[in-house]
């Protein structure tokens, strides 16, 4: 793998979360509507343009595990190295993406171990990687880990370290949802509340707790059970659950992190002659 080819992976991780961020309708999420219909705690055009800092940062890491060449304890702490100076970058492009940098880092670097991998190989080779400790991690408790050790949930290292379940879960809703003939835009929508209706969200557990992170799971799972979003009653379901979410200022950002991961996932292998284009 060369230079070429690790700019490519970058430039197709950032797709993926530029993809994830213009979706719409998100519920609790930033989307294009809060330029000029709603707003979230997050501005959606800071966050686009923060999304492109990513990209130095993710290209250093597949460059890193094409070197090292293997999901070593040596390549685990050199991720975590320039995720911390790639965070860094990105709070002074307008910040955001923590959860997606930590799970499209490591699709890259497994992407980059494994050029011709796809789906659930490439899940797996992820969770290789995250076995490993972060030698040079700082020892203060992040606030994910705090609500991870305060609710028993996995949290962003536990869903690495099983490789990347609901990742998984959300390939697997985009190709049922294509399979039965829904346009790109339901079936992305369709996996992200197939992730939302599972995953313990230590955001939500840290603003709504136990209780709302429930609400949050039930009503991503009613919309699916309505039909899913390329039906009307999926959809009716949908804005209902956006309503409530927004109203309540409770975000799922552990879901749109991980579907942005899937969305990447789902991608691969990318052309090294071809620049990655939005669906």
């Amino acid at each position: 793998m060369s230079r070429r080819e690790d700019e490519t992976l970058a430039r197709a991780a950032v797709a993926a979360l530029t993809w994830q961020l213009e979706l719409a309708p998100k519920p609790g999420l930033p989307d294009p509507r809060d330029l000029d219909a709603r707003a979230t705690r997050q501005d959606h055009c800071a966050l686009r343009w923060s999304a492109k800092a990513l990209a130095p940062g993710l290209a250093a890491m597949a460059a890193a595990a094409r070197r090292i060449g293997g999901p070593s304890p040596e390549l685990r702490t050199e991720l975590g190295a320039i995720g911390r100076s790639t965070e860094h970058s990105v709070a002074l492009a307008g910040g955001g993406h923590r959860g997606a940098m930590w799970t499209l880092g490591l699709l890259v670097a497994a992407a980059a171990l494994e050029p011709r991998a796809t789906g659930s190989d490439v899940a797996a080779t992820a969770k290789r990687i995250a076995a490993h400790t972060d030698r040079r991690a700082p020892r203060r408790p992040s606030r994910g880990s705090s609500v991870s050790a305060k609710y028993g949930a996995a949290g962003a290292r536990g869903e690495a370290r099983a490789g990347f379940p609901h990742v998984r879960r959300a390939l697997a809703a985009l190709g049922t949802a294509r399979s039965a003939g829904a346009p790109e835009p339901y079936a992305r929508l369709d996996a992200l509340l197939t992730v939302m209706s599972t995953l313990q969200d230590t955001e939500l557990l840290y603003t709504a707790g136990p209780h709302g992170l429930r609400h949050v799971q039930a009503g991503a799972r009613g919309v699916l059970e309505a039909g899913g979003t390329s039906t009307e009653a999926g959809r009716e379901a949908l804005a209902a659950l956006d309503d409530d979410l927004h109203a309540r200022a409770w975000s799922p950002r552990g879901s749109g992190g991980l579907l942005a991961g899937a969305l990447f996932v789902d991608a691969l292998p990318v052309a090294v002659s071809s620049p990655v284009r939005a669906a």
